[in-house]
């Protein structure tokens, strides 16, 4: 979620939208407030917050909802970290729920923010910098305040000492301050950026009186001290982790906590791999799950306790931006420059035959890097799109301006033979030749490639797909490796080819810097997978963070995603517009779910059904 523009007109455009008048909290009142500050119990990119200053809960969540029982999910690989804002360790799952955030994100509405550790936001007149008033009632677990000085601290600390993420998502601050016991204000370099009070809002904020004489950049493996709805009250490291809800939990009565946080205890265990995980959710030792493998969807959920209706299944739609998921070449590697025999690696992809025969047709192609959604560039440009392309002719494809951008089609009978003719076409273009049935250069090295895999579900579409290749006479082969071994390699970009996916929202800015521009190429830990370095990739990511309003920002992400798409960069796959779960038929839900999250926290167990439940997992566990 980001966006910028060039506001250096001067245009006083109206950013961040504040509140509408009307009532305040009594928590929210000031002293005095300068006149040149708006003052606002929410934040919105896209028009005024859709909820009033006083807003009893979120319209999704029932305020009622009861409070117990546990839940048992599931997490794969394993963990040896509590600490999730570094690079090194694998953190465990969960740890979200312990910490709370300035503001808390409406799962109900684009880009919008309503206060939670806040009590109120100030915005100066000149957007060159945002306040926040903390909640006086504000408390750790331990009793601690929470304070402005909790803020400083955490927004340093991770910015100096947290994954490259931070350093690129808000290198527009140029200080933060604490003016008061209750009273932060950051201060910007430029007011060009639109989100960027709201990002800072999204920082969880931790105590520094417990980090003190811990080192933030090492692995933790001890209980860290939060202020959220859970604490983690026991675990088995690498296996297993508990979780227990927070009876005194100071926010239980704010709008943005009401009717969430229900079951008593969140139980996760970890599995090696996604079958054993099904399994296990099969007899009974997990509770929900959502499925992701189309295979298993169609054909792996008819066992005896769905015939008897103890488990449930549904499908959701959602109305969340797909983003980008793909195969990813690491063009770091000199065997990928060129934008040819990445095309050619394109060519030979069969969607058509893996939908039909993998995934029961249960996929769309994605053909946007912000697909789903108004952002994704379509047809040929035009208008404003158009205007702000033609400043770059001459170091983009020419072809851009007059052609769709078109992705592979096959009739899906398995035997892609114009596929496989037009990459042997593109290759030997680019200097590839076969050779005794081996696709070399003119140095006689072989077209050798390793596809890097986090584990053994995915193999499946690999295999396919590298067999295609090896009838170009290409040298593919597939390495799978457990989760933790996956993400050191892929902080460190070592690999060549993997698969890659990028989550977008309706608001994109300032995460593309760490997606796509050539100063996060080569800064290890950061999510530009492919190692895209291109100058006018980065131009227009810095046009996208500036965009004044929301037309401006359409036509300019739809600018930059005509531009990476027609460079090749990736292998696009596949995406889905709907939630698929299971569940152990022992929960009460609200009667809608939100437009962009899954909600899983508003949930709650129906005791009536659970001694049903639990008796039917009892019969369905080995004996």
């Amino acid at each position: 979620m980001d966006r910028r523009t060039l506001l250096a007109s001067g245009l006083a455009l109206p950013l961040l939208q504040p509140a509408r008048a009307g009532a305040q909290t009594a928590a929210a009142q000031p002293a005095a407030t300068p006149a040149a500050a708006t003052r606002s119990h929410a934040l919105s990119l896209l028009g005024d917050p859709a909820l009033p200053a006083d807003f009893p809960h979120f319209p999704w969540v029932n305020p009622a909802a009861p409070k117990g029982g546990e839940i048992a999910l599931t997490a794969l690989g394993s963990f040896d970290s509590f600490n999730q804002y570094v690079l090194r360790g694998t953190a465990a799952v969960g740890l979200v729920n312990l910490y709370d955030t300035l503001l808390k994100q409406s799962s109900d509405e684009a880009s919008t923010e309503y206060c939670h550790l806040a009590a109120a936001i100030e915005q100066p007149a000149d957007r060159m910098g945002v306040t926040f008033e903390l909640r006086p009632e504000a408390r750790f677990h331990d009793g601690r305040p929470v304070t402005a000085e909790d803020v400083v601290w955490t927004f340093n600390t991770l910015r100096q000492s947290g994954r490259p993420f931070y350093r690129a998502y808000w290198a527009d601050v140029a200080e933060v301050v604490a003016e008061g016991p209750r009273r932060v204000t950051y201060r910007f370099r430029t007011n060009e950026n639109r989100e960027l009070a709201l990002i800072l809002g999204q920082m969880p904020v931790l105590p520094k009186h417990w980090w003190e004489g811990r080192d933030f950049a090492r692995p933790l493996l001890e209980p860290p001290l939060g202020s959220g709805p859970y604490r983690l009250e026991r675990f088995e490291a690498g296996r297993s982790l508990v979780y227990r809800r927070v009876p005194d939990y100071w926010a239980a009565g704010l709008p943005t906590a009401k009717g969430t946080a229900n079951f008593d205890v969140m139980r996760y265990e970890y599995f090696r791999d996604a079958t054993v995980a099904l399994e296990a959710f099969k007899a009974g030792q997990i509770d929900f799950r959502t499925e992701n493998i189309a295979k298993e969807w169609a054909t792996a959920y008819d066992f005896p306790a769905v015939q008897r209706g103890l488990v449930k299944r549904d499908e959701i739609r959602h109305e969340l931006p797909t983003g980008m998921q793909a195969f990813a070449m690491n063009l770091r590697r000199p065997l990928f420059q060129d934008a040819r025999v990445r095309r050619a690696l394109i060519e030979v992809f069969d969607f058509e035959w893996m939908n039909a025969n993998l995934f029961y047709g249960s996929y769309t192609r994605t053909t946007s890097y912000f697909s789903n959604s108004e952002l994704a560039s379509s047809g040929v440009p035009e208008g404003r799109e158009l205007e702000i392309l033609q400043a770059y002719k001459g170091r983009i494809p020419d072809r851009l301006f007059t052609e769709p951008y078109r992705l592979p089609v096959t009739d899906g009978s398995g035997n892609n033979r114009d596929g496989l003719r037009r990459a042997l076409d593109l290759l030997r273009g680019a200097g590839w030749v076969v050779k005794d049935r081996k696709l070399v250069n003119a140095a006689g090295q072989n077209f050798a490639f390793e596809i890097l895999l986090n584990g053994p579900s995915f193999e499946r579409v690999a295999l396919p797909y590298m067999q295609n290749l090896q009838r170009l006479g290409m040298e593919p082969r597939i390495r799978t490796i457990d989760p933790a071994q996956y993400q050191v390699r892929i902080d460190a970009f070592d690999y060549d080819m993997t698969v890659d996916g990028q989550g977008q929202s309706l608001s994109p800015g300032n995460e593309q810097r760490d997606f796509w521009t050539s100063a996060k190429a080569q800064e290890n830990g950061s999510q530009n997978v492919a190692g895209i370095a291109n100058p006018v990739v980065d131009e227009l990511v810095e046009l996208v963070i500036a965009a004044p309003d929301r037309a401006e920002l359409v036509a300019r992400t739809r600018a930059l995603d005509r531009v990476l798409l027609w460079n090749d960069y990736m292998i696009p796959q596949w995406h889905s517009r709907t939630f698929r779960l299971a569940y152990w038929d022992k929960f009460g839900r609200p009667p809608r779910n939100p437009k962009y999250a899954l909600a899983l926290d508003s949930w709650w167990i129906e005791q009536g059904r659970e001694g049903t439940v639990e008796q039917g997992k009892r019969e369905a566990r080995p004996q």
